[in-house]
């Protein structure tokens, strides 16, 4: 028990890490929200080597830490929006077993996009910000396919620690 308790603490810490070098990172790609999302490399890593429940609680954890150190209320909401919701497909998708770890991501990318998007609709109270979601899932595939591309190579690495 104690040993998960530590591995929880280290992955809170990475993802805060990560969360915090995207700050650092100026990459502008005119959409607003469109980020690596370097820190969901540890949510795919939590979830294959930790189990479902404990990704979601270090996505929740990592989301209000994140939001209280870099971001703002609006921050904590579209991050738990987009977080929640590509926790949850991929979660499925891994359950179901038909695909690799690059496929789960690449989803998971994608769909942090589109719960984003759901809650800008919500804020804005219009239908008009869906003009993003091409531009959205693009994104959201290329950031989701690396982030799977690392994860993959570093469950490799990992297949010798269990947690």
């Amino acid at each position: 028990m104690r040993g998960r308790v530590a591995y929880f603490g280290v992955f809170t810490a990475l993802a805060l890490i990560f969360s915090y070098i995207e700050t650092l990172i100026p990459l502008q790609f005119g959409i607003p929200g469109v980020k690596l999302g370097l820190a969901n490399l540890v949510i795919v890593l939590a979830l294959y080597k930790m189990g479902t429940g404990e990704a979601y609680l270090l996505s929740v954890v990592r989301v209000l830490l994140t939001g209280f150190l870099f971001g703002n209320y609006f921050s904590i909401i579209y991050s738990l929006a987009g977080g929640l919701l590509s926790l949850s497909v991929m979660a499925l998708l891994r359950k179901n077993g038909g695909f690799s770890v690059m496929g789960v991501s690449l989803a998971g990318g994608v769909f942090h996009n589109i719960g984003q998007l759901i809650v800008a609709m919500l804020v804005v109270e219009t239908f008009s910000v869906i003009y993003y979601v091409p531009v959205l899932l693009i994104a959201g595939m290329l950031t989701g396919l690396l982030i799977g591309i690392v994860s993959n190579e570093m469950l490799k690495r990992l297949v010798n620690i269990s947690m």
